[in-house]
């Protein structure tokens, strides 16, 4: 095997060529024929088993380099298993009911469109979805903006912002895991080096919502008095159901392990959620595995797609296009497609700001050319690691990076999954609500200005890469 590989050569134009055809067959299957992501990666991986071929590697050599690639990535798909078991058991002990509740005291009449982007900032952060925040509390808004009197598209603007937000920092977010994982960190590190881009650019644009803010009508807030009512019908409204929460913080905080932090947290709502109900042991591995739903014959209206969430099966979709994705990476890397590519340009990386240019665009050209937040986070991922090595930048900054430029801009384009299903449910065309989704591309632009600054960029101790650079 190692003599094959050791002929095994690829050019730049060729790998120019295979990279330009991947991306057209994924981009095909997935925006013209509409398919899920997983099929467009299985065509492409069946196309490299048959270059593999051509080249007289076996199964057995290219099934080893999958798996190569997938043990890199190997965290995430493990702590998507906690991640599922913990969402279901902060519904279940009215942690997440409760947050949402005391989030609908902060709409404002007098500044709505801060209200919408600051209320789907904490939903989006309770249950790590943007994509349930924007269908659920999203179209709640959309639905008030005319008794507001406020322009739809800067409401639509307001809510794509919080909910990328929520999705960008919870630690219930797949997006989240994924971008810790493919760079190699703990999930609560990269939590915390986010906040050097994301805090600035909340701020940011909570200042240009205000100055969006004309005068805005005398409002009925009947429908969010109807769904604080629905909240409290379904029993999970407690003040001291806040606890885990509290607790999942300040683990954080003290920067504990996060599968560690994930079972205690589960254990403090588990333990919490005994004070208030009695679920039978069936019930809680139904709840653990198939995710938490509420009592039956309760009318609560949209809050009960709001709290039917969690569970182990919710997170298969993930770790299977995860496990499918690191696998392509792994090909495409051990082919020598992927270092080819990056030789290519290898000597235009010579600091800082421009690998974390290049590694933005990466992210930034999965997304318009393909249209899937995944595996804008995956391949720019695994395209840049041996390089921030190389130029002895932590990996956190690779990972912030990769969030940046691909978890929040995937909604910007009209073509991509995010963006058709928002602009479906909203009722706003993506073109309309872009101008005003200004938390998604000040994330982008602060994290190039960072990277050629040099400001909150972290290098690594020399022994440190060399021990990465070994691995």
């Amino acid at each position: 095997m190692n003599e094959k590989l050791a002929s095994f050569h690829i050019s730049t134009s060729t790998a120019m060529i295979m990279a330009t055809i991947m991306v057209a067959i994924m981009s095909v299957v997935m925006i013209v024929f509409g398919w899920i992501p997983h099929l467009a990666l299985l065509l492409v991986i069946c196309g490299l088993f048959i270059f593999g071929r051509s080249k007289g590697l076996t199964f057995d050599t290219m099934q080893g380099f999958m798996a190569k690639g997938v043990m890199s990535g190997f965290g995430a798909i493990y702590l998507f298993f906690f991640i599922g078991l913990m969402v279901s058991a902060l519904m279940m002990s009215g942690a997440i009911p409760t947050l949402m509740y005391y989030g609908f005291e902060l709409i404002s009449p007098q500044f709505f469109y801060i209200s919408a982007f600051v209320l789907t900032s904490i939903i989006g952060i309770a249950i790590g979805s943007s994509l349930t925040t924007c269908a659920t509390i999203g179209v709640a808004f959309m639905g008030m903006s005319g008794a507001f009197d406020a322009s739809p598209a800067i409401v639509a603007g307001a809510v794509v912002s919080g909910a990328f937000f929520g999705d960008k920092m919870s630690p219930l977010s797949d997006t989240c895991t994924i971008s810790a994982s493919v760079a190699g960190i703990d999930l609560f590190e990269h939590l915390r080096n986010m906040m050097y881009t994301t805090v600035p650019a909340w701020i940011l644009t909570v200042v240009l919502l205000w100055f969006c803010q004309g005068h805005m009508a005398g409002a009925d807030l009947n429908q969010v008095t109807t769904l604080k009512q629905q909240l409290v019908a379904s029993g999970l409204v407690h003040v001291d159901a806040l606890l885990p929460f509290i607790l999942l913080v300040a683990l954080i905080l003290f920067r504990v392990n996060a599968i560690y932090a994930i079972i205690l947290t589960i254990i403090s709502a588990l333990i919490l959620t005994y004070f208030h109900s009695t679920p039978t042991i069936e019930q809680l591995g139904g709840y653990f595995f198939k995710g938490y739903k509420p009592a039956e014959g309760l009318d609560l209206g949209p809050v009960s797609g709001l709290l039917s969430r969690g569970g182990l099966e919710s997170m298969f979709f993930t770790q299977t296009i995860v496990i499918l994705a690191l696998s392509l990476g792994g090909l495409l890397h051990s082919f020598g497609i992927l270092p080819a590519l990056l030789n290519s340009i290898k000597h235009k990386l010579i600091n800082a700001g421009r690998v974390t240019l290049a590694a933005a665009l990466t992210s930034l050209g999965v997304n318009v050319l393909i249209g899937e937040q995944y595996l804008s986070i995956l391949l720019a991922g695994e395209s840049f690691k041996s390089e921030y090595a190389r130029l002895n930048l932590h990996p956190k900054n690779l990972a912030r990076t990769i969030e940046d430029a691909g978890t929040v801009i995937n909604p910007l384009v009209p073509w991509s999954v995010c963006g058709v299903f928002i602009s479906q449910q909203l009722g706003v065309s993506v073109l309309s609500y872009l101008p005003y989704a200004f938390f998604c591309y000040l994330c982008l632009f602060l994290t190039i200005i960072f990277g050629f600054t040099g400001f909150t960029i972290t290098r690594l101790k020399p022994l440190s890469n060399l021990t990465l650079v070994k691995a």
